[in-house]
């Protein structure tokens, strides 16, 4: 493995960054966050038109860039540091390569270079609150019972004249109210034989009912969906196995997860570091007292532990035959990000406690995203059990 990025991968760090420090300050993505979409449609234009982002992980036959999960995780980075309300994680990580796995020919040629173009934004819809464990990250349910199990609840499919036809409620979708496309997961085939599914659902589409949810973390966007009796397109063929394909896209979007709770606890820890060397106490600067100095060199070495778990993480989902270690690399930064804002707040004494400050925003996300995917202790605990640790020697 060469730990060293590519001129490449700097230009789009260094390009990025640039442009979220000119287009998403604390104004901004406060602006963004009170739009009924939940996100500057500005800003992704100009992430998509001018640096590719959405597209970053596509091949170029499909519209894409041709890069990797660690070009698209890079860009998570840099996203995360500033807590960016953008599509990204819904369109680019949980969706497309959906799209690009299952799709048929006709679906990739028609969806995906709308979406590397950024004209069409997508939302994975999972029913009731189990999409880590649908990504595999806290479990592996083979059966689909948390699609609803093929009994009243969940998302139901069923033929209809000319297609398919979907019902049912999805209350936690990321980007779900806005999203211009959902891949909705749905059980069919009746209770006896009942069996997991991709369906494709036009923002547009008769008999949906979309809202915006309120969520712990304003910047993450979600949306309630209801769906009734609304047509619906089979992703793929019926003989795909759905259900393999979400647990593979799981350590893809656990890497890229990680590497956005990376930046983020490393731009709240670089904010804290500012902070204590300006403000003063007893005469002296905060950050010259020991006890604070430990504090803050402690949340450092475990933020950049995170960053090398994350960025390993997105290598070896990328490369062929490799473990897979996103369940793992997001616990660490999960943790990670926890810590760091924590300390933000306190050390930023009683601004740091205000609605005002952006200090709560990022303690948010780390407990927004541990809701969504974790928690930790359960993505340490599948971690073990992927790799046999408490499994005695021959058994």
């Amino acid at each position: 493995m060469d730990a060293r990025f590519t001129d490449e991968q700097d230009e789009i760090r260094r390009t990025l960054r640039d442009l979220l420090d000119k287009r998403c300050g604390p104004v901004e993505l406060r602006a963004a966050v009170d739009a009924p979409s939940g996100h500057d449609r500005a800003l992704w234009t100009a992430l998509a038109g001018h640096l590719g982002l959405p597209g970053l992980a596509l091949p170029e036959t499909c519209g894409g860039v041709g890069g990797t999960v660690t070009e698209l995780a890079l860009a998570c980075e840099e996203t995360g540091r500033a807590l960016a309300p953008t599509p990204l994680l819904a369109t680019a990580v949980l969706t497309a390569p959906l799209l690009l796995a299952l799709g048929t020919g006709a679906q990739r040629a028609g969806l995906l270079p709308r979406i590397a173009s950024g004209r069409l934004t997508a939302a994975l819809a999972v029913p009731g609150s189990a999409l880590a464990t649908a990504l595999a990250l806290t479990g592996q349910d083979r059966s689909g019972q948390w699609a609803g199990g093929g009994r009243a609840g969940g998302v139901q499919a069923r033929r209809a004249e000319g297609g398919w036809q979907v019902y049912g409620q999805v209350d936690q979708v990321l980007d779900g109210h806005s999203a211009e496309l959902l891949v909705v997961a749905a059980h069919t085939g009746g209770f006896a034989r009942s069996r997991v599914l991709l369906f494709l659902v036009r923002g547009d589409a008769p008999g949906l009912t979309r809202v915006r949810q309120t969520a712990l973390d304003a910047t993450r966007p979600q949306g309630r969906i209801q769906l009734r009796d609304t047509p619906a397109e089979l992703l793929g063929e019926e003989a795909a196995d759905a259900l393999a394909a979400l647990a593979r896209l799981g350590d893809t979007a656990a890497a890229c997860l990680a590497a956005e709770a990376v930046g983020a606890a490393g731009r709240v820890l670089e904010r804290t570091v500012d902070h204590v060397g300006r403000r003063e106490q007893f005469g002296r600067p905060v950050g010259s007292f020991q006890a604070v100095k430990h504090r803050l060199a402690d949340a450092y070495v475990q933020v950049q532990a995170a960053r090398s778990a994350a960025y390993y993480a997105a290598w070896a989902a990328a490369a062929p035959g490799a473990e897979t270690a996103g369940a793992l690399a997001l616990a660490q930064a999960l943790e990670a990000l926890r810590r760091a804002a924590a300390e933000g707040i306190q050390l930023h004494g009683g601004i740091g406690f205000t609605w005002e400050h952006e200090a709560h925003l990022y303690f948010k996300r780390a407990a927004g995203d541990e809701l969504l995917f974790g928690p930790v202790h359960r993505l340490r605990a599948r971690a073990a059990d992927a790799a046999h640790v408490f499994e005695e020697a021959g058994t």
